[in-house]
């Protein structure tokens, strides 16, 4: 008894340990790219090239300027914020009734169901691509913002639904019935009891539809031709580019989603139940 009296401070510190270097290790991953990401997007084009690199940043927005100004860069920032946009409403909107229905209602093939919503994702894009172009073409869908926005709420529309599923599971049920008691309808109980707790839940699928709207591209290059979006436009304009300009256009593809994962974090801790200071 003595000896594991002795032997739990050790094996608690090296737990510690170990729990801090995983999340330091985990926070290095994440921001050492973002770093050298923003550092040579900043950067002059001599200093991108140069080798070794210097201790001390030296900023410069020659790249990016020359990125903001290159012809068919606006346009391209707009149809992806239109299309992510719409992906986020069409998901959430899709989404979170069909989470309701699974979390609240059982119906026969309920399981199958969920299956069938995970199934979604298991066919690659590509293989997609030549029947999907066709039916486009043929609907006069093709080269539009909404018709590309159909795709990626297929892609986004699968954890949508499984995250607001879990969400109202969490929220118990007598809560909406306490409120049918005081004579509100279901829809009523719905949008005073329900919608408020669930709002962490909805913005955490509207992230998650948004940034995969904003980084999906086979179907962005394959559907548009007019009308790109940044990833399409990027990769078909910026590839053989000159490496400041490649640096410049990945900032302009991680600067939007961070901004918008910013805005909603206090939505985020709430869902995880962490406080927002």
């Amino acid at each position: 008894m003595k000896a594991m009296s002795l032997r739990n401070p050790v094996i608690r510190r090296n737990g510690n340990f170990l729990i801090g270097t995983a999340v330091v290790t985990a926070c290095l991953w994440v921001l050492v790219p973002l770093y050298f990401l923003a550092v040579n997007a900043l950067s002059s084009p001599k200093a991108v090239i140069g080798f070794p690199k210097p201790a001390v940043p030296q900023f410069n927005l020659e790249s990016v300027h020359f990125f903001a100004t290159y012809e068919g860069v606006a346009t391209a920032l707009l149809n992806s914020v239109l299309v992510a946009g719409l992906t986020m409403v069409l998901a959430i909107g899709l989404g979170a009734p069909a989470g309701y229905a699974l979390a609240r209602f059982d119906f026969p093939g309920k399981s199958a169901f969920r299956l069938v919503v995970l199934m979604t994702r298991a066919f690659p894009l590509p293989l997609l691509a030549l029947p999907l172009t066709v039916l486009y073409i043929r609907t006069g869908l093709d080269d539009t913002a909404l018709g590309l926005a159909f795709v990626h709420t297929t892609l986004a529309l699968p954890f949508s639904i499984l995250i607001t599923a879990s969400l109202f599971l969490s929220i118990p049920v007598e809560l909406e019935e306490a409120a049918w008691t005081l004579g509100c309808t279901r829809i009523g109980a719905f949008r005073h009891i329900v919608l408020p707790l669930a709002v962490p839940g909805i913005a955490a699928s509207a992230v998650f539809a948004f940034v995969t709207s904003w980084n999906e591209v086979f179907a962005a290059a394959v559907l548009t031709v007019q009308h790109r979006t940044l990833t399409a436009f990027l990769l078909q304009s910026l590839d053989v580019s000159p490496l400041p300009l490649k640096f410049a256009g990945a900032a302009a593809l991680v600067l939007p989603t961070l901004i918008f994962l910013f805005a909603v974090r206090k939505y985020l801790f709430s869902l995880w139940g962490i406080a927002n200071r």
